[in-house]
């Protein structure tokens, strides 16, 4: 049966991250993608220019028009914006009892635009952390949501795994892609234990939206396969769609991930 997955997030007119991203993603990894957006974005492969976030209430009328009438089996939860959103997507879910909850929780934009307010982190942490099977924050992310300095090494990635899991989801996948290096080490932990999931580094600035579309494409995999496999898979999709992203010829900055790369194929 074909899976129906649910993003909530912001929007990318450029079509590379957010939302847009997170459909392609879905797709092209075999799922129908359902969306609820929680804020207007105005942004391009050079950043992000502003955003209007939506009204808590009618980001929870979204959510209840899809729940209400979709069978929902996967949500990937992306830019919340504030606190008012958060408590509202977080009680709507709980509401419809929804499942295999992904959190990418997204605070700035690759160009160093807040995507969050500062009193929100805390309402992410609370209402939205605990409903989730899996969080897939970055560095900079992780050390938001535990209170610490953005000074990682592997080590220190490996040490802070326990309090990451400690807030309250399933699973944690602690991204490591802002060190450096030849690999990219992402460190996946949950109830079985820490596995390492090693890429090489591709040398492409491409990389607009990584971190929606690895997200999704979790969430598009879990109604299918188990976490540890989920996130593999989903880890070897996004390396792939780096790998072929300079068949793309889309925008003057970072530009986005080939997220069709094994449907179209290279040099279209």
């Amino acid at each position: 049966m074909t899976a129906n997955v649910l993003t909530i997030a912001g929007t990318d007119p450029s079509g590379g991250a957010g939302i847009q991203a997170d459909i392609k993603a879905m797709s092209a990894l075999g799922a129908y993608a359902c969306s609820v957006v929680t804020a207007v974005v105005a942004q391009n492969t050079c950043g992000v220019r502003s955003f209007q976030a939506l009204s808590p209430d009618f980001v929870a009328d979204q959510i209840d028009a899809v729940l209400d009438d979709v069978r929902i089996d996967a949500v990937k939860i992306g830019m919340i914006s504030n606190a008012g959103i958060a408590e509202a997507v977080a009680d709507r879910l709980r509401h419809h009892g929804a499942g295999n909850i992904v959190l990418d929780p997204v605070m700035v934009a690759k160009s160093g635009h807040a995507l969050l307010d500062p009193e929100a982190v805390s309402a992410v942490r609370e209402a939205l952390v605990p409903l989730a099977r899996v969080i897939t924050p970055n560095l900079p992310e992780a050390a938001v949501l535990l209170g610490r300095e953005d000074d990682w090494t592997v080590q220190a990635m490996q040490a802070a795994l326990p309090d990451l899991l400690a807030l309250g989801s399933d699973y944690v996948l602690l991204k490591g892609g802002h060190l450096e290096g030849e690999h990219s080490t992402d460190l996946l932990t949950g109830p079985k234990g820490t596995r390492a999931l090693k890429a090489p580094r591709i040398a492409t600035t491409n990389d607009h939206g990584t971190g929606c579309t690895l997200s999704s494409a979790i969430a598009a995999l879990l109604p299918h396969h188990d976490m540890p496999e989920a996130v593999a898979r989903a880890k070897a999709y996004l390396h792939a769609a780096l790998a072929e992203s300079d068949a793309l010829d889309v925008g003057q900055g970072h530009g986005p991930v080939h997220h069709f790369h094994a449907l179209w194929g290279s040099g279209v």
